[in-house]
């Protein structure tokens, strides 16, 4: 059984009949380029397996249903408001505002971990925004993907009141499997960059910390708005900054110098994959991680015992993904070790109180398509 197959039984229970098809996207590990992308800098996500399917049939009664095993389902007209996961797919319908769209059900399968900084919320949308555009004639090529990454994002940000960049909905409709994506946040300017971990024996390791987050609870808001700040007082996009000592407020010093130093650590990083040097990621990993630690300070007890257990363990490099205040790190293992980086991290936790960890293995993956 299929997480389509979910998706078309999800719909037929909750709406009769069938749709008029299935779309999915992935979620997403971000490799380096963390709380860069709203500052218009590079950042290096993949596509990973676990995906989002929407199952979709198209109505003529300015209705949009959702319905999503897990979560209440909802029922509103197009043009009115809906919160909760709903937001997240009656905000793309809001953005698209696609040719000739009269109403919607819409049902929702999902083996992306909520929560897990792994961005489930950019796989609902783009699972959505594909959908429409195959239904309402939306152009689908890459420049036309562009379009819908950025609706989606509009959709996050605007309507669903989740302040975050760009990035995770542009590597869900743009990523390509066995690539990661090298993306310029200020021009959507994409490079896709081999990435044969496995020809290198090596796994990218998921670490989901069971400590969820979530983006709009304001902490995510105020680091963005500190960047802005910074940014504004420095007088130029951080990205061409070379020195923040010209702030003098410490805490956007510290912000500002994370994304300065990130953005930097992206392009080493883009030149070690186009080496075909994967294992050179790991001590730019570890450098991510402790400027996300203490400069941007979104790290957790949980993620901070996670990345050191894996390193001290044996992996290459680590960091935490995502927002941050929780979720997910990776760590790039030798394949042979991650038995052993699994089992010390999980003893780790266990000894310290904290949820049992779970794993999953990132290989790069395909953006959104038709199921």
């Amino acid at each position: 059984m299929t997480i389509s197959d979910d998706a078309w039984r999800a719909f037929t229970t909750a709406f009769g009949g069938d749709p008029d098809g299935i779309w999915c996207a992935p979620g997403r590990v971000n490799l380096i380029g963390e709380h860069v992308d709203y500052a218009g800098g590079l950042c290096l996500p993949m596509a990973i397996p676990q995906v989002t399917a929407a199952a979709v049939r198209r109505r003529i009664d300015g209705r949009l249903r959702l319905h999503s095993n897990g979560f209440d389902s909802v029922e509103v007209e197009t043009d009115g408001r809906v919160a909760g996961w709903g937001a997240y797919a009656a905000g793309v319908v809001w953005a698209l505002d696609p040719p000739g769209f009269r109403g919607a059900d819409i049902a929702i399968a999902s083996e992306v971990p909520v929560g897990a900084g792994l961005s489930s919320s950019a796989a609902l949308e783009a699972s959505v925004a594909l959908a429409l555009a195959d239904l309402c004639g939306l152009p689908v090529d890459d420049e036309g993907r562009d379009a819908l990454a950025r609706a989606c994002a509009r959709a996050e940000n605007d309507y669903a009141g989740a302040p975050t960049g760009g990035m995770d909905q542009q590597i869900a409709l743009r990523g390509r499997a066995g690539h990661a994506l090298l993306l310029d946040c200020a021009d959507g300017h994409v490079e896709h960059i081999p990435v044969d971990t496995a020809a290198a024996g090596l796994t990218v390791l998921v670490i989901d910390t069971g400590t969820g987050h979530r983006l709009v609870d304001g902490r995510y808001g105020s680091r963005r708005t500190e960047v802005e700040e910074a940014t504004r007082l420095l007088g130029h996009p951080l990205r061409e900054v070379e020195s923040v000592s010209a702030l003098h407020d410490p805490t956007l010093k510290r912000r500002a110098r994370h994304v300065v130093t990130e953005i930097a650590r992206v392009r080493t990083a883009a030149d070690a994959l186009r080496a075909g040097r994967v294992r050179d990621l790991g001590p730019l990993l570890d450098a991510s991680h402790r400027s996300l630690r203490d400069d941007f300070e979104v790290s957790c007890a949980e993620l901070d015992s996670a990345v050191d257990t894996a390193t001290a363990a044996g992996a290459h490099g680590a960091r935490m993904v995502g927002g941050g205040f929780g979720g997910s790190a990776i760590a790039l293992c030798e394949s042979n070790d991650v038995p052993g980086i699994e089992a010390a991290v999980t003893a780790t936790a266990e000894a310290q109180g904290f949820p049992p960890p779970v794993f999953l293995h990132a290989t790069p993956s395909p953006g959104a398509c038709r199921c």
